[in-house]
Order: structure tokens, then sequence, then C-alpha cells
């Protein structure tokens, strides 16, 4: 039996005032409501019409820099000129209030940071910078659009994501510490397909999915809602408003 939305708003808003510790995970999903194309959806998603691995892993990069980055740049840009939307807003608000510790995010566009948001975790990097495989030597990721090699040694730039191939960076190994103890988690525009992010909600005691397709997570979660992430967390934000939310950080 389905819930009725405006049930399941308020139930999320019982379990979020029952809850000590709250975080969010959130996915590309977040973002398409800001215009950047999402990944794994069956209506325009990049990985369902391009393989990851041929274009977004690190032997791809260093096998055809060129036909990497001339796959990459333009979405990049996409991201690097998009604005938050209502959805990164009210998660910085929920930050704010005291009703969210920080943020898990797989985005690397910036857009919470952008938000307002102060805790955030970038499990798969960041489009802020690029560096050298060389001497590593750090540039902002304006520099890929002048040249994709390092202007003091000569050797490729890449930028600072996580590519297929990539091991994971210090914020996922953050992130798994920061969700200890953890009473819930709401997972916000994520397929939850990807390893081992996939893994990380196995460490929460209850989730909530937020998502317009299905997860693997679904049958575990408290609840489930298939609306705009956007929606949801808007109304979220009006239903806890005028309360004061628990401090539960230092």
């Amino acid at each position: 039996m389905q819930l009725d939305y405006r049930v399941k708003i308020h139930r999320l808003i019982s379990l979020i005032h029952q809850a000590g510790k709250v975080l969010a995970l959130t996915g590309a999903g977040i973002s398409t409501e800001s215009g950047i194309p999402d990944f794994r959806s069956r209506n325009g998603g990049l990985w369902v019409r391009f393989d990851p691995a041929e274009i977004a892993s690190v032997q791809a990069l260093k096998r055809d820099p060129a036909t990497f980055y001339r796959f990459h740049l333009p979405w990049w840009q996409t991201c690097l000129k998009a604005a938050p939307n209502v959805g990164h807003k009210a998660l910085a608000q929920l930050e704010k209030a005291g009703w969210l510790l920080g943020v898990i995010t797989q985005n690397i566009d910036g857009l919470h940071q952008a938000a307002g948001s102060q805790r955030v975790w970038e499990v798969h990097g960041h489009l802020r910078n690029c560096h050298c495989l060389g001497c590593g030597q750090i540039y902002e990721l304006k520099q890929l659009y002048q040249s994709f090699f390092c202007t003091q040694c000569g050797n490729l730039l890449r930028p600072q994501v996580v590519l297929f191939g990539d091991p994971m960076p210090p914020d996922y190994f953050t992130a798994e510490k920061v969700l200890s103890g953890c009473q819930l988690l709401l997972i916000i525009g994520s397929s939850m397909q990807v390893q081992p992010v996939a893994n990380l909600p196995a460490l929460a005691r209850q989730v909530v999915i937020v998502n317009r397709e299905a997860t693997p997570w679904d049958d575990y979660a408290e609840l489930v809602f298939h609306e705009s992430a956007g929606q949801v967390l808007k109304d979220l934000v009006a239903g806890l408003q005028g309360k004061t939310g628990p401090y539960f950080f230092a």
C-alpha cells in the first residue's frame, strides 16, 4: 500500500524529530533541477548513452586526452554555470537550523557549497581544480580550457574528480566515519548503483529515499519518495520551520 504524499512528509518530519544524527547523501538527481544531466536515468542519463569505462576512466584520459576532454569539458561547463536549486538550498537551511549534520555528495558540481552548506564531503571529487600527473602542480579547472598540459613540466593535466579506476579520495573515508552513529540518512537523487558509495547506507540505522526511479535500497527504506527532490525538501523545510532543531554537533 502506497502512502499519500502528505502522510509521507509528516512521517519524515516525525523521523527527523526522533533522530539524533541526520545526514544526507546526494547524487546527480538533486542537480538535474539545476540543468545538469544525470548519469543513470532511463531518460537522458549519460551512462545510458555512453560506456563510462570508455569515456570516464583514467585509462581513457591517458589513452586519448583530446577525446576525453572533448566529451567532458562541455558538461563540466554546464556544472560550473549552474545555480543551486530549491533542493540544495533546503539542505543548507536544514543544516543551519540544526536538523542536518551535513551532506555526503557524489556530485562534483559544488552546488551544495554554493547554496550555503558548510559540512560537505565530496566522495567523487570536485571541479574546482585540476593537477599535473607529472609534477603535481595544481591549477584552477579553467586551465583545461586553454591546454591539457602542464605549463611547468609538459605532462598531462587531470581534473580533481574520481574517474573509473581511481582510488577513493579522503572525503570518502571521512564520510564513513561521519556515518558512525547516524540514526537517519536521507538519500536524495542517487541511483545507489555506484560502488563503494552504494554500501554507505548500511552504516545508518534508518534510510529515507528521495529519487525519481527505484534504487536497490528501496525495500530497506522507512520511506520512499519518487517525487522531485526539490519539492520534497521544500515541503520538509516548511514542515520543520518554527521549531528548534536538535543541536547534535559541536
